[in-house]
């Protein structure tokens, strides 16, 4: 594929890229409940100053990230809506995550003219991974891609769609990064061979409030933004988005899987989502099966998607039907 994870041919949104270094393009298996991993106890305290970074996806909406549980609310993010594992977690036997590793590192290659990278060791390992990193390094790489010694990250990390996170859930996925355990596996460094740049999609370039996340609308927009669903929905011209059609679709991804384009999801009719119920978009989403019954292709994560909240579905269709119709 051409940069991170991506959408099937007749998908729906974008399976995620993650952290620093490197994106994530998906295969959709299931992460067993017993085997989900559990926020240590043990790194609270160390985390709490922190913040949470990526995107859980278990919490609703409800309240705030703090009357949650910040570690709660970052794994709801991390494991759910932010698909960070999708780049970041080593693969099985046919590309099922090995969630004995989880977040320490991606076996995908992202190899463009302007970089050579892999999915970054996201744990708290001191030598292999973001151990030796502040919570405040961490934040700064997520949202505004650039490393603690001032090196820049590939944009195939989604960092230009991060600046809009509110102040709690940022500091949520920072500090369930940071809670994680550390695992040693080294992957190999980026190679960077030409000036590169990233642009936020329109109204995601600053932060939003818990206040605005009460609308269903503002909500759906909040999601689907953090999501990055954009980031694979929209066309690519000379290596960057073309956000004046956003949702439009059109990019291909390589993989195991054969060959994938992203959907139209805009709401034009008979080109995108305009024709679709409620439900057969959300099914689309969390279970990978198009309006006709028949499979998605990867890398979308369902499976992750799944792991939304009812109300965090609703808002996301809710938003998608606003969307512009375009071909």
């Amino acid at each position: 594929m051409r940069r991170c994870r991506n959408v099937a041919h007749d998908s729906v949104l974008p399976a995620s890229r993650d952290f620093a270094l490197a994106p994530h393009p998906g295969i959709f298996m299931g992460i067993p409940k017993a085997n989900r991993a559990k926020p240590d106890g043990r790194n609270l305290m160390r985390a709490a100053p922190i913040g949470l970074l990526c995107v859980l996806g278990v919490v609703g909406w409800g309240g705030t990230a703090s009357a949650q549980g910040a570690l709660e609310r970052g794994d709801y993010l991390v494991n759910g809506i932010l698909t960070c594992g999708n780049c970041h977690t080593p693969r099985g036997p046919g590309g099922v995550f090995d969630d004995t590793k989880r977040l320490s590192g991606g076996p995908q290659t992202w190899d463009e003219p302007a970089y050579t990278v892999k999915g970054a060791n996201i744990t708290p390992d001191k030598e292999t991974g973001i151990g030796g990193w502040s919570a405040a390094d961490v934040k700064r790489a997520i949202q505004e891609g650039v490393r603690p010694n001032g090196v820049p990250l590939a944009p195939i990390m989604p960092h230009a769609f991060y600046q809009v996170f509110t102040p709690a859930d940022i500091d949520a996925v920072v500090a369930y990064v940071r809670s994680v355990p550390p695992i040693k596996n080294a992957v190999e460094p980026p190679v960077y061979k030409a000036a590169f740049t990233a642009v936020s999609p329109p109204g995601a370039d600053k932060p939003m409030s818990e206040a605005d996340l009460k609308d269903p609308l503002k909500r759906g927009f909040y999601l689907v933004t953090i999501g990055h669903c954009m980031e694979c929905h929209s066309p690519m011209v000379d290596g960057r988005h073309d956000f004046s059609r956003i949702g439009t679709g059109g990019q291909k991804f390589e993989g195991p899987f054969g060959v994938s384009v992203s959907r139209n999801i805009t709401s034009h009719k008979e080109k995108g989502l305009g024709g679709w119920t409620d439900d057969e978009i959300k099914r689309a989403i969390t279970q990978g099966i198009s309006r006709d019954g028949s499979k998605l292709k990867p890398p979308m994560a369902f499976h992750l998607y799944a792991r939304m909240t009812p109300d965090d579905l609703s808002a996301i269709v809710a938003y998608l039907r606003t969307v512009p119709a375009k071909e």
